[in-house]
């Protein structure tokens, strides 16, 4: 009531006097008000942006929200580089054309005034010249009307400057700009230190994410290379078997024999035919087959078998070949006319024992979609080979026998006795088969939870593949499940209730699923999901949404509640997909982008996950430019004779060390090579390295030397390439008996059939030849037997396991008798260790490589005095 009354005692001039105050204190309050919403902006900055090039855009959205602040920038100064960044540059007049400058000519401006100083600046049109003067500035830029440069400071120290300035008129800046710059600038100094520790933070995650990706597909290589070798070893143990097994009637062993190729390849109907012993007759001891009951003795024709006598090699015969061959005149029409009618495919191998073929085994099918392939070609090769020697026994065991017919009745009272020893391997038999078939069953699925392994999962995977393809409306996604914590259960709980974790896992998973999708552990706390058939992309999310919400309840492990959860990856399969490995390469991908993300969470696959791919891009490309230039580093290392040391030969190879992925894997730059269609300049390259130094050093060096280098199988395919490279050798002055060439079995597995006669004309004009790797491929001992190789390499997977590895010590001795008959060295590469050493001495492996015995060095250090004493073996 007492401020009506005043109110009204007011007279209307004093009314109009207060308006001033009230309108200026109004002015206040909204500039209060504005600077409170421009710290809450800027602090909502620091928690949300994760790069600075979007950080200073929204500050000046944030500083143009209070002042008119159209010219603005941030430059930071770097004590370390003695360099100014204007990480923030926006003029109306002035054009900023280097980023960087350095701070010696900033600072003779305002801008490095302010830096110097550390003091904040307020320039207007009427004061510019004076106050540009009084700090002994000089003008930089285009004049402004009105120019603030306020420094941005952590403590005590200037880290940058921030500047707003006008070249309008009616643009004018005051006192209040200034106060209101200097009280923001320590908030936003706060928020670039918080969003670059983000931007760091990220960043060393990503690195860390490539590193892991690394190192699980070295893994993964490994795994699938020793499955590969568990495949081939278990194959090997049963024909070593049946061989020395010859004792019962022939017939059984040959329908043994039978039941073997048939697990080894699809071998439905299948024969033996031998020569009579005049060699005029064939006789067919063993015949199944589904169309013919029986086949009787027959003279020599023009048949299938007989092209397989007459050419002494294995042959696969299709219809196709076969109608070649009938035109050649080497079958009979009527053998093309059968199979043509029957839609035949053929393969088969010669017996062949100490050099003489005494007849053939061949399989054959007559479904058109189920046709053999070389592979299969290579597999019967070798095994004909144990078949020849099986028979050989058993032709022995009969003449032994009829001697030991004169004694039967002296041993007459031991019937009984193996009788009954009969039985019980009769018994052991039927235990084997039952072994087999939980063998089988163990090897699809994973032993601790009984959920199929990723063989099965990558088999059904390429099913799903190969779906999609022929129907594109059909939808299956791959979900790609790391569970959280795992590590952590282990080691507080205890190996033991960590299974028994996993074991529920994979029942909490299974209820999230349907009957007809697949759940498949790959190893340790990874499981992978095949959703078949999907209505909707939307129902693999919500899979995934089920599994993580039931993943996160709690686990009660030894009467202890204890809590964990899952990071998923989705990978929807497209048309464009080539195989299941691609498939889980990307639902791997968006799982560890989901990790990175934060745990607890799903991630579906895109485009931006490919950095992976576009790193092998960059390799090819800097592989071309390396191998243009001839920048690669060239390295030598002997092969030496393990008793004094001695050289053999000199191996060169390259090495590529990388600008940023670092060392390049040997492997794998030589599968750049093969993409890009360059192993045969990768060979001339070498070739011409190793040539210049052999005759840089056999002119100044008083003892022989051969020099070596892996040669790619394209460098023989075609004779004019082998002519070439002989040609280039005799330029260099350098003679094939000095030259070492090594071929990689692998490739050999691919291309045998056409690298031959390139060998033997190598071998001829006296070039040394060597098989590399030996034991990492499906035929190995077939090229043996059938190629001129002087020197063979056993495979540095099975000497890295040594003296641990009994199987392997005992693979490489059976390797050396081998090389004893057939007239070969053998040498043991990639010895690193003593122990190594000394376990291939033992069993008298005489010559060897690795940086246990000699190290390598690069080729232009190496010196006439270096030069070991060369074993010409």
């Amino acid at each position: 009531m007492t401020i009506d009354r005043n109110a009204e005692a007011l007279s209307a001039e004093e009314l109009r006097a207060l308006v001033p105050q009230l309108q200026q204190l109004t002015e206040k309050y909204r500039q209060a008000e504005a600077l409170q919403k421009a710290l809450f902006d800027i602090s909502e900055l620091a928690n949300s942006v994760s790069e600075l090039s979007r950080l200073y855009p929204a500050i000046h959205d944030i500083i143009s929200g209070m002042m008119n602040a159209r010219n603005f920038f941030v430059a930071l100064y770097e004590q370390n580089t003695e360099l100014v960044d204007f990480v923030y540059f926006v003029d109306e007049f002035d054009e900023l054309n280097v980023r960087q400058l350095p701070s010696s000519v900033l600072k003779k401006g305002i801008t490095g005034h302010v830096l110097r100083t550390g003091e904040p600046l307020f320039l207007t049109k009427e004061n510019y010249k004076q106050q540009l003067k009084h700090i002994a500035a000089e003008e930089l830029g285009s004049d402004p009307v009105d120019w603030i440069g306020v420094p941005l400071k952590r403590g005590a120290q200037v880290i940058g400057a921030m500047v707003v300035q006008s070249y309008d008129e009616s643009v004018r800046y005051s006192e209040q700009d200034l106060e209101l710059l200097v009280f923001v600038s320590q908030h936003i100094v706060n928020a670039v230190d918080r969003v670059k520790s983000r931007e760091i933070t990220e960043k060393t995650i990503r690195e860390r994410t490539r590193q892991l990706r690394t190192i699980n597909e070295e893994l993964q290589e490994e795994i699938q290379e020793r499955q590969k070798i568990e495949s081939l070893q278990q194959a090997l143990f049963e024909i070593s078997e049946l061989s020395a097994n010859v004792e019962g009637d022939m017939l059984d062993f040959y329908a043994s024999l039978h039941d073997i190729l048939s697990r080894l390849l699809s071998a439905p109907n299948c024969y033996v035919a031998l020569l009579d012993e005049k060699s005029k007759r064939l006789d067919f001891p063993y015949y199944s087959d589904e169309k013919d009951q029986q086949i009787d003795s027959r003279p020599l024709g023009k048949g299938l078998t007989e092209y397989v006598l007459n050419t002494g090699q294995a042959a696969l015969i299709d219809l196709e070949r076969a109608s070649a061959l009938t035109e050649s005149g080497e079958l009979e029409d009527e053998v093309s006319e059968r199979m043509i009618e029957r839609n035949n495919c053929w393969l088969g191998s010669p017996l062949v024992v100490d050099g003489d073929i005494s007849g053939v085994i061949a399989v054959q099918t007559y479904e058109k979609d189920k046709g053999y392939t070389l592979k299969d070609l290579e597999l019967l090769k070798f095994v004909s080979h144990h078949i020849a020697v099986a028979m050989e026994r058993k032709k022995a065991a009969e003449a032994t026998q009829e001697m030991n017919q004169q004694l039967a009745d002296k041993v007459k009272e031991r019937t009984e006795e193996l009788y009954k020893t009969n039985q019980h391997l009769k018994k052991q038999i039927e235990e084997r088969k039952e072994i087999e078939l939980k063998l089988i069953h163990d090897a699809h699925h994973d032993a601790l939870t009984d959920l199929p392994n990723r063989v099965l999962f990558t088999n059904r995977l390429e099913l799903a593949v190969a779906n999609k393809k022929r129907h594109p409306e059909h939808n299956f996604a791959v979900l790609f499940i790391d569970l959280d914590r795992f590590k952590l259960i282990n080691d507080t709980i205890g190996h033991h209730a960590g299974d028994m974790f996993l074991i529920e896992v994979s029942k909490r998973i299974g209820q999230c699923i349907r009957g007809h999708d697949l759940l498949a552990r790959l190893g340790g706390d990874e499981f992978v999901i095949l959703l078949d058939c999907l209505d909707d992309e939307d129902d693999a999310e919500e899979v995934a949404s089920r599994i993580i919400d039931l993943l996160g309840k709690p686990f009660l492990l030894d009467d202890k509640e204890m809590y964990s959860g899952a990071s998923i990856g989705i990978a929807f399969i497209q048309s464009w997909y080539s195989n299941a490995d691609e498939v889980i390469r990307d639902a791997d991908a968006a799982m560890y982008q989901a990790k990175a993300f934060g745990r607890g969470r799903y991630m579906t696959f895109d485009s931006s996950m490919r950095d992976r791919l576009l790193e092998e891009v960059e390799l090819e490309s800097e592989f071309r430019r390396m191998l243009k230039e001839g920048l690669f580093e060239c390295f030598c290392q002997p092969a030496v004779s393990l008793s004094n040391n001695e050289w053999v030969y000199l191996e060169c190879y390259i090495r590529w060390l990388h600008p940023t992925l670092g060392k390049v894997k040997r492997e794998q730059f030589w599968n750049v090579a093969e993409h890009t269609g360059l192993t045969i300049e990768m060979d001339n390259f070498m070739l011409e390295k190793a040539c210049e130094s052999l005759s840089k050093l056999k002119s100044q060096a008083n003892k022989p030397l051969r020099i070596a280098m892996n040669l790619s199988i394209n460098h023989i395919l075609q004779s004019k390439l082998v002519n070439q490279l002989l040609e280039q050798l005799e330029e260099y002055g350098i003679s094939p008996e000095q030259l070492v060439l090594e071929f990689d079995e692998n490739a050999l597995n691919q291309r045998s059939q056409h690298v031959l006669p390139a060998l033997k004309k190598l071998k001829k004009a006296g070039v040394t030849l060597v098989l590399d790797n030996f034991g990492s491929g499906l035929a190995s001992l077939s090229y043996l037997y059938s190629y001129p190789f002087d020197y063979v390499k056993i495979d540095h997977r099975f000497v890295k396991s040594l003296p641990k590895s009994e199987k392997n010590l005992k693979m490489i001795q059976s390797v050396l008798s081998i090389a004893e008959h057939l007239g070969f060295q053998l040498i043991a590469e990639g010895i690193d260790r003593e122990e190594q050493l000394t376990a291939l001495r033992e069993i008298g492996c005489e010559l060897g490589q690795g940086n246990m015995v000699v190290e390598a060095q690069r080729l232009e250090d190496l010196q006439p005095k270096d030069i070991g004493v060369v074993v010409t073996g």
